[in-house]
């Protein structure tokens, strides 16, 4: 049978998971009302930070829609791509020129939150991209087919602002799709 003090403990952990989780609920529901930001379909925080949910929601505007001023209010003006591709230039820059080049063979190009966890200052993101290459891809011009992939990012936040980002994209689904590579 266990000790009172260890059903006390018990008990404490369980309402500090509760409160935890009540409260990223609290804040992606009541930021996702008032600010217009794309809503995770699930979010888990551990130790959860306004900011750092915020800063992720807004990076996930930008790529959702490729407002700049979305991705100027979530990275730091010292950002490092921690995975940066071949030519891409380093810092906020990147981003916004990476956003420009592929929004010119996926004009209606979507993102969605489809996970997102929080644990102290990193923040977890799972990204789905649809769209239709209607555009040009190098060489390449499209034929309206659907372009749907997936992406992995992990941000440390400081200071209320994607401070670093490691990503990872299934460019290969991508290229199969583009028509690049053969499925």
């Amino acid at each position: 049978m266990p000790s009172r003090k260890g059903l006390t403990v018990k008990r404490n952990a369980i309402t500090s998971v509760v409160v935890a989780a009540a409260s990223a609920c609290a804040i992606a529901a009541g930021s996702a009302a008032a600010d217009g930001l794309p809503q995770p379909h699930h979010l888990a925080a551990a130790s959860q930070s306004a900011q750092a949910v915020t800063a992720a929601r807004r990076y996930a505007a930008f790529w959702d829609t490729g407002d700049a001023s979305y991705a100027q209010a979530a990275l730091a003006p010292d950002f490092i791509d921690r995975t940066l591709p071949a030519g891409r230039p380093q810092g906020p820059t990147g981003p916004l020129a990476a956003s420009q080049a592929f929004r010119k063979a996926v004009p209606d190009l979507r993102a969605e939150v489809d996970e997102m966890v929080v644990f102290g200052d990193r923040v977890s993101v799972h990204l789905h991209f649809h769209g239709h290459f209607s555009g040009q891809f190098g060489n390449v011009q499209g034929q309206g087919q659907s372009i749907d992939f997936q992406a992995f990012d992990l941000y440390r936040v400081e200071g209320g602002r994607i401070a670093e980002n490691w990503h990872l994209e299934d460019n290969l689904s991508l290229m199969q799709q583009f028509g690049v590579i053969a499925r």
